[in-house]
């Protein structure tokens, strides 16, 4: 019987048995790959809400579900550490794509200052609003002087006056300088000019004195 073995079992059977035995385990272990890519192919991640959470933990999340974090912008919120989230998008709950891009605001650790744009005896108090605070500044009430009505003479931080390309932090508060409308008042007013009386004082009926005798 071992004879009978030994005939059949070469050293070339074996290599081929062994070789298609390795065909075989490396067809299965393909096979059950990619049944597994077709299963989870198009399936799509539910976006995980990052804010507040900080940028690192974020991005280790993110990763864990197959999903890439990139820094569009930074912002400021002193209530949060540096480097925690502040916007995402696309926002927490929405669905994507494996290997999706998440942007995402991270907080700064500073607030941010800006240059004082020209609007010291160059615009409205409206316009003068407007700009100031899309640029994050907050406003204190006005410091009302004598001119032009609704004007702006000036700008005030922290008791001191600041001039147009001065870099102020938006932790500080703003006052306007503005007119309360001294200069318009005068201008309702209709007034009489000193010819004009003039001519009113001629236009007096003339009568001739009669002497009693």
């Amino acid at each position: 019987m071992m004879e009978f073995l030994k005939k059949i079992f070469t050293r070339d059977v074996v290599l081929h048995l062994s070789a298609m035995l390795l065909v075989i385990i490396l067809l299965c272990l393909g096979v059950g790959f990619g049944l597994d890519l077709y299963t989870h192919h198009g399936e799509e991640i539910v976006v995980p809400d990052l804010k507040s959470m900080d940028y690192q933990k974020a991005q280790d999340k993110l990763e864990s579900l197959g999903l890439i974090i990139e820094v569009s912008d930074s912002g400021y919120n002193k209530g949060l550490p540096a480097n925690s989230i502040l916007l995402q998008t696309p926002i927490a709950g929405q669905k994507v794509k494996e290997g999706h891009v998440v942007y995402v605001t991270v907080n700064s650790p500073s607030s941010p200052s800006f240059a004082i744009p020209d609007i010291v005896d160059n615009s409205s108090v409206r316009e003068a609003e407007a700009r100031l605070t899309a640029m994050g500044f907050r406003l204190e009430p006005h410091k009302m002087v004598d001119g032009e009505k609704d004007w702006v003479y000036g700008i005030l931080c922290r008791g001191r006056h600041v001039s147009s390309g001065e870099r102020i932090s938006t932790d500080y508060p703003l006052t306007l300088i503005v007119g309360k409308g001294t200069i318009d008042d005068l201008d309702d007013i209709d007034m009489v000019g000193a010819e004009d009386a003039e001519g009113d004082a001629g236009d007096v009926d003339e009568f001739e004195e009669v002497k009693e005798p």
